[in-house]
């Protein structure tokens, strides 16, 4: 697996370790070989996330973290050779709000914000409800398997 770090450096360093130990427990939940998946990752700010969320989305606001996938469910992903699953786009800026909101570390929140992403990468939703806890109860497993539970 290879994770590509964009944006902020000093935080790809310090939270590369955990983000892949995330992205691996992510992908082997779902059934997907790590071996040749990538991921590319890139910090930035309030600003360069609401022109993204704008141009992508249509929502001319703020969000915390975008994923654009490669594949719309994992039945689409090739049984073999590289799977480039998809780009997270991770805001620094609203990570450290939900910090403070949610009181706990800033680096439990990116590695829940990555997590919350990649299962957007490998088809998650939450429109639904149903699709809503889907989506929750597997962050959560995720989380608590990192040892980084709520």
């Amino acid at each position: 697996m290879e994770l590509i770090f964009g944006g902020e450096e000093g935080r790809a360093e310090n939270l590369s370790d955990l983000m892949e130990k995330a992205a691996a427990a992510t992908l082997a939940r779902e059934g997907v070989p790590t071996e040749d998946v990538e991921i590319s990752i890139t910090f930035v700010d309030d600003e360069e996330i609401r022109e993204l969320n704008a141009q992508y989305r249509d929502i001319d606001k703020v969000t915390d973290v975008l994923s654009f996938p490669q594949f719309e469910s994992t039945d689409d992903l090739p049984e073999e050779g590289e799977i480039i699953l998809g780009d997270v786009v991770l805001n620094v800026e609203q990570a450290k709000r939900q910090t403070e909101e949610y009181g706990h570390s800033e680096d439990r929140e990116i590695i829940y914000l990555f997590v919350h992403s990649l299962l957007h990468l490998l088809g998650y939703d939450h429109m639904e409800e149903d699709e809503r806890a889907e989506m929750r109860g597997a962050e959560e497993e995720i989380m608590n398997e990192l040892g980084l539970p709520r």
